[in-house]
């Protein structure tokens, strides 16, 4: 069994983390500073520490060459990656954006804690670590080669080519521009690439452009010097900075002001950081990923996103694909799901039900992965069985896939009349005078979403009233 020091000043996420560890076979220390935590016990005799970077008193990058040889794993807001960062380039072995998700805690703490390592002050005759019973704790999930690719799930022809098109972009060190509706997973995809580069051992620093305030972003990502900016009573360097060697992703990048537009402009042209109110610049050794919801194109025509920025962004493009354009993948991603979070938590598997299963497949998921997360997440807390069905999940059964007999006549320029789309456009076009659309789907046997969903895909606009 693993000895961790858990080092956090909030009493309840202190009680959740030490509950999530000791459910996987960790014997877990609680501290609430530095100073409780070297005061009651001797920092040598952990096999692994994981701290919280804001502290009461002396911050969590103090440990760092306290505890003998044991890695130190940080977890940070937004506010201090940079402090993160550093530490990790002065021997932390890695930090932990929050908020995060359980099973990535667990699989972090399980890579830095090798399992033929010997607890430390344990004798040199004594058993190794490995020889502890496999059932002691639970497997990790089951992965399949064809169908994940650092933490992306997909088996549908559209994620395959997205996954060539990563292990193609992967060594590379120019430019990639990740474009994707909210919810895609751009941010995953980046990570993918980071850990698939050569700059894998750096840090991976992720920036939300559109979470800063407009007037501090420009401070945030190049730094300021004392007294260049309201309240700088040091000088502090940026988040650009703190990628040093590493990679940055600038997530919602159609989100900047025209002004920082300029100057990431400055700093892809030179390599170059010049922080607010400084005179000199300092050379950065960093790979850009940008990633947008937006239509950039469409922004450039209209002046709000530069032409000259955009095109050094896009060296390298992916675009992913919404979850309604992946036949297959919302049911994979789902059990994919299930299975993670049922060994982050310790729980038995969960299955879904064939009715399940069809209704996630159907579903248009609007919100893509993020809405499918949500949902799998919430039926996991309520279920009390081992199977999740319709009802956990939120969904509506899918519709008959067998339609009332097509009328003998067709339209020109119609779809064959036995299809299902002739049939539904020829009903729609004889009834939707004389019916209401609520009336409409009822009799279609649809709900009234799914009949706009369809008259938007087959163009058949509403009349007017």
């Amino acid at each position: 069994m693993s000895r961790i020091l858990l080092v956090e000043d909030e009493v309840v996420i202190r009680t959740e983390l030490r509950r999530l560890l000791a459910r996987h076979g960790h014997d877990v220390i609680e501290a609430g500073s530095v100073e409780d935590a070297s005061a009651d016990h001797d920092l040598r005799t952990f096999d692994l520490v994981l701290a919280d970077v804001r502290l009461p008193g002396a911050p969590g990058t103090a440990l760092v060459g306290q505890c003998g040889g044991a890695p130190v794993v940080l977890m940070t807001s937004y506010a201090t990656v940079k402090a993160a960062v550093d530490a990790v380039k002065r021997g932390a072995a890695d930090y932990l954006s929050k908020p995060f998700d359980h099973a990535e805690l667990v699989a972090l703490v399980d890579h830095h804690l090798p399992g033929a390592r010997p607890a430390r002050g344990t004798p040199s005759d004594a058993a190794p670590r490995d020889s502890v019973p496999a059932s002691s704790a639970p497997p990790a999930p089951p992965t399949s080669e064809d169908d994940e690719l650092e933490g992306m799930v997909g088996g549908s022809a559209a994620m395959r080519e997205v996954f060539a098109r990563v292990r193609k972009v992967a060594p590379s060190e120019a430019t990639l521009l990740v474009l994707g509706e909210s919810g895609t997973g751009k941010e995953t995809l980046a990570r993918a690439v980071h850990r698939l580069s050569p700059r894998r051992q750096m840090a991976f620093v992720p920036v939300h452009c559109a979470a800063i305030p407009e007037g501090q972003i420009e401070g945030e990502l190049f730094g300021y010097e004392r007294g260049a900016v309201p309240g700088a009573i040091s000088a502090r360097a940026g988040l650009c900075e703190a990628a040093e060697g590493g990679t940055l992703l600038l997530d919602e990048i159609g989100e900047l002001p025209p002004k920082v537009q300029a100057r990431l402009l400055r700093f892809l042209q030179t390599g170059e950081v010049r922080r607010v109110g400084a005179t000199r610049a300092r050379r950065v050794d960093v790979r850009l990923i940008a990633a947008t919801r937006r239509d950039l194109v469409a922004m450039v025509r209209d002046g709000s996103f530069m032409s000259d920025l955009y095109f050094r962004l896009r060296v390298l493009e992916i675009r992913l694909p919404p979850l309604r354009e992946r036949p297959g993948d919302a049911v994979r991603l789902a059990e994919s799901l299930l299975r993670r979070r049922a060994w982050a938590m310790g729980r038995a598997p969960l299955t879904l039900t064939p009715e399940a299963r069809a209704a996630i497949a159907a579903a248009p998921w609007p919100g893509n992965i993020r809405e499918l997360e949500n949902a799998v997440h919430r039926a996991m807390v309520l279920a009390d069985a081992s199977e999740i069905g319709l009802d956990l999940l939120g969904l509506d059964a899918p519709p008959q896939p067998t339609p009332p007999a097509p009328a003998a006549d067709a339209h020109e320029g119609e779809p064959p009349s036995d299809s299902l789309e002739g049939y539904f456009r020829r009903f729609v076009l004889e009834h939707q005078h004389e019916l209401t659309e609520t009336e409409i789907a009822r009799r279609l046997g649809i709900s009234r979403k799914a009949l706009w969903e369809r008259r938007q895909r087959l163009g058949i606009p509403r009349p007017r009233s």
